[in-house]
């Protein structure tokens, strides 16, 4: 990906970061750079890189069509507030330190973080305004001391990153409020915040009054209807997935562009107690197939998570990365770290990741194939997930057969058929402006993945898929199973009353044939977990009666049990086929015996679904952790790379982190 390396050469001494006022002079190298004119971030830096290094980048930053500065922070040559002094001595400019707790002059400093100028109020009572250009801002900025001069009196210079941690500091109420309650306070209809509408608070004690009043009259028509109803759910729900088998698959070759044509692409991670799996994280990050100074890469940690905190330091990470913590107030989830992320993402492309993803190298540049693909309209694009430790045990095969069905053969066709797309939870890839167009996450949905992907639909932008793979951990225990379940039928609950809030303005927004695959992507996908304990119990009654009558035999005990035989065979049936026409494209067919017990698997599902119900009750807006760095399996590495021991030094440095 990159032609040369930055590791073999040496730096000349650095500079002394001084705070404020001017830097100390310094012995330029005794060669100079002899190459073109050089633009004024280069001329700055010239005189404090090794002549050879700084060759190198002039010349990656013609390359890539950036600031010379990018090439030099991204590549470690110098540190953000040497090149800051620099800059400074460069224009005559005095430093701000940006160490102070002094309050900007404007009520939104989260502004600040996306255009780097920070209005404040001096000791003197003058206005004093902190600028952190990167890239052509400095070139602007430049341009503008030239045209005049004055500019140079009132203006300090701060680096980006002092800047972001200024923001992060001094704006920590109003980065909270906005982390937990954007959504709810522009658009509190779509925010789990809220507990239901009284519409359909009504509605559902109608349909309880008239379901109460028939059992009364006849119990047979009540218990019959109830019955079909959810038995033709079931069917459709069954015969949308079965439509998808037989759906052409897209296929998109990454982007083949000059690497100067590539925008800025931000990756967020959320972390919480993943210490074990920091390092291979930013292993797999730094293998994507990008430009390294076109990445913005936020870690985002809680502020009582010592442990990764203290995995994340010991590597002394530099630019890409940048660690952001996540406010305390408001539920503990991980949409809210997602949303206090997304202030200061840089990227014109934002993608989620969690900590144990290992993303195929050219991903970033095959989602930006389908942006460029499709008109502007086109909002997110999803990779294809798969289990890495699919040979673990029982339950991590089951998991692999579900995600082959899902987002090999399911997802894929949804998005050809241009309906609903439920996201998956990782490598959800988005137009940035798009998702702060529509509010971002909604920090009370524990399935936020899911909730964003129908708001986007539901403000008119469409989901994708491309054929890149993200390979996944899988809870390979039962309890780190159910919890992870429980979460999940939670969320969908959660967002299929959200959206439900007003049925006819979401038929409107969504169109009929969107209407109808909401109903049975998300409130079908967890009533047919539901009820699936009662078709198997009348089933396995009939059975154990002796009483199975052909379903042609049209009276009511014939009718009610032809119905639950059908919709539990055709259950089954047709999630094995779609399981197995997934594992062949994954070419994972050794997995396909698996798909024997699905019902055993299905009555554990139904068990999370019941859990989840009761907990949306009691807790809806609780998170359980789902731990990683646990497989003991990996089809992509070695054994003895799944797991990183942890030393003595570790544990002792991890203490003092938790005492202070």
């Amino acid at each position: 990906m990159r032609s040369f390396s930055f590791e073999s050469t040496r730096a000349v001494p650095r500079l002394r970061y001084f705070g404020s006022g001017r830097p100390r002079s310094h012995t330029a190298p005794a060669q100079a750079y002899a190459g073109p004119s050089l633009p004024i971030e280069l001329a700055a830096l010239e005189p404090y890189v090794d002549p050879a290094l700084f060759e190198a980048a002039a010349r990656r930053a013609a390359l890539l069509q950036i600031g010379g500065d990018e090439v030099v922070r991204a590549h470690g040559l110098l540190s953000p507030d040497e090149i800051t002094e620099a800059l400074a001595e460069h224009l005559g400019l005095k430093i701000d330190p940006l160490d102070d707790d002094a309050p900007p002059d404007s009520e939104r400093i989260l502004d600040a973080a996306k255009t780097g100028v920070l209005r404040r109020i001096g000791a003197d009572g003058r206005a004093r305004i902190t600028v952190a250009p990167r890239g052509s801002g400095i070139a602007r900025l430049a341009a503008a001391l030239e045209r005049d001069p004055r500019l140079a009196e009132g203006l300090r210079l701060a680096s980006p990153e002092r800047l972001s941690a200024y923001v992060r500091r001094i704006g920590a109420t109003e980065l909270a409020r906005e982390a937990t309650l954007g959504l709810h306070s522009r658009r509190p209809d779509l925010s789990a915040a809220e507990r239901g509408s009284l519409s359909l608070r009504v509605f559902a004690g109608l349909i309880a009054a008239a379901a109460l009043v028939l059992g009364l009259i006849s119990p047979k028509t009540l218990l019959l209807a109830t019955e079909g109803f959810l038995g033709t759910a079931f069917l459709a729900w069954i015969g949308l997935r079965l439509r998808a088998c037989f759906v052409r698959q897209d296929q998109i070759e990454p982007l083949h562009v000059p690497e100067r044509a590539l925008p800025v692409y931000t990756i967020v991670v959320p972390l919480y107690r993943e210490a074990r799996i920091v390092p291979r994280l930013v292993a797999a990050l730094r293998r994507l197939d990008y430009p390294l100074e076109k990445l913005d890469i936020k870690l985002v940690v809680e502020v009582d998570d010592p442990d990764t905190r203290y995995a994340i330091a010991r590597l002394r990470l530099g630019a890409p990365f940048e660690e952001i913590v996540a406010p305390l107030a408001g539920p503990r989830t991980k949409p809210k770290a997602l949303a206090a992320a997304l202030p200061f993402a840089r990227g014109n492309f934002l993608v989620v990741y969690d900590a144990e993803d290992e993303p195929d190298s050219d991903q970033l540049r095959k989602a930006l194939a389908a942006f460029r693909g499709e008109p502007q309209s086109l909002a997110c694009v999803q990779a294809r997930l798969t289990i890495d430790n699919a040979s673990d045990n029982w339950i991590t095969r089951h998991y692999a057969a579900e995600y082959a069905a899902l987002f090999d053969v399911f997802l894929p066709s949804l998005a050809r058929m241009r309906l609903p797309i439920p996201l998956g939870g990782t490598s959800n890839h988005f137009r940035t402006e798009v998702l702060r167009r529509v509010g971002g996450w909604d920090p009370f949905n524990v399935t936020e993945d899911t909730d964003i992907g129908i708001r986007l639909v539901r403000f008119g932008y469409r989901i994708g898929t491309i054929d890149s793979t993200t390979y996944e951990e899988a809870p390979a225990k039962f309890m780190p199973w159910l919890r992870q379940r429980t979460r999940w039928f939670k969320g969908w609950i959660q967002t299929f009353l959200v959206h439900m809030r007003a049925p006819r303005r979401l038929l409107r927004e969504l169109g009929l044939r969107g209407f109808l695959a909401f109903q049975l992507l998300v409130g079908g996908t967890v009533l047919a977990a539901l009820v699936h304990p009662l078709f198997l119990g009348l089933v396995f009654y009939d059975a154990l009666s002796g009483v199975f009558s052909v379903p042609g035999e049209m009276t009511f005990e014939g009718i009610r049990r032809g119905l639950a035989l059908t919709v539990l065979t055709a259950g089954y049936a047709g999630s094995a086929l779609i399981g197995l026409i997934g594992l062949k494209r994954r070419r994972m067919l050794r997995l396909a015996p698996v798909l024997v017990t699905i019902p055993f698997y299905w009555l554990l599902l139904s068990l999370a679904a019941w859990r989840a119900l009761f907990q949306f009750l009691l807790a809806p807006y609780k998170w359980e952790k789902t731990e990683h760095g646990l497989a003991r399996t990996s089809r992509r590495r070695k054994p003895d790379r799944l797991a990183r021991p942890v030393n003595a030094e570790d544990i002792r440095m991890r203490s003092r982190l938790r005492s202070v």
